[in-house]
């Protein structure tokens, strides 16, 4: 049985989709089945694994739909070692075209439920609103990954995200937790980063993961190679880090 988790956070710029990305990677590395779903319009998930976003035939807005079952929109063979449902511009038209349909909120777990034998771990990489995309990437996961750059308004906003959280296990999906809080940007030097660890640690408590996720160039250039960094830069800080993580989550997840 697969774990489903949402890596969510409707602030950008916090290295959402780069933790997505090289998350899957570093688990895929260390022998685990896993499944990278692009439900950000921006298709960015779905770029730096290898996938141009602009000649897709098929994506998970089709999956969304049900013009098309995931099996066959699933990107497989990718240098990385995991799969891809991915995603692109189209998505921009979901949230009109999701009102219109019948359990509109749960379309993503349907499908994702009928790979739950194919893969140990689904990650999700969700857009940065709170939108029918997010809520159908929550209603699906069985946990939410927030990451979270260590500044001034880091729990800004969060607030909306957490009500959000709430009202879906209290109305849809009644075992969503938290899988934990990750820190990106790190850089424990600087005494902003030491005072937002100090509020991060009170808020979130055992919530918050020990691994972190430091400034670093390898991690800013693979993209631009359709890579993640494991693969573009292995002995990068970011490469490192980012093994770390995978190794907390799967402890975590008990995968």
């Amino acid at each position: 049985m697969s774990q489903i988790i949402a890596l969510t956070n409707q602030k950008g710029g916090v290295g959402k989709t780069t933790s997505a990305v090289n998350l899957a990677a570093s688990l895929a590395a260390l022998g685990r089945r896993v499944l990278l779903v692009d439900l950000d319009p921006q298709g960015h998930a779905s770029m730096g694994s290898g996938i141009d976003k602009h000649t897709l035939e098929t994506s998970v807005l089709d999956v969304l739909l049900e013009d098309t079952a995931a099996q066959q929109a699933i990107v497989r063979d990718l240098p990385a070692g995991y799969d891809v449902l991915p995603g692109n511009g189209d998505l921009t038209a979901a949230e009109v075209e999701l009102l219109q349909l019948d359990e509109r909120q749960s379309r993503l777990a349907s499908a994702l439920k009928a790979l739950s034998d194919d893969y140990d771990v689904m990650l999700i990489d969700c857009p940065p609103s709170l939108n029918m995309l997010t809520v159908n990437a929550l209603t699906a996961a069985d946990g939410v990954l927030i990451p979270l750059q260590c500044e001034f308004y880091a729990l800004e906003g969060l607030s909306a995200l957490l009500d959000t959280i709430e009202q879906i296990k209290e109305s849809i999906n009644p075992t969503l937790e938290i899988s934990g809080i990750l820190r990106t940007m790190y850089d424990k030097r600087m005494s902003l980063t030491r005072e937002v660890d100090s509020q991060l640690r009170g808020y979130f408590g055992d919530k918050l993961l020990k691994a972190t996720i430091p400034r670093n160039v390898k991690l800013a250039e693979a993209p631009s190679h359709g890579l993640p960094v494991n693969h573009y830069a292995r002995f990068s800080r970011g490469s490192q880090a980012y093994r770390v993580l995978a190794k907390e989550m799967l402890q975590r997840l008990a995968l």
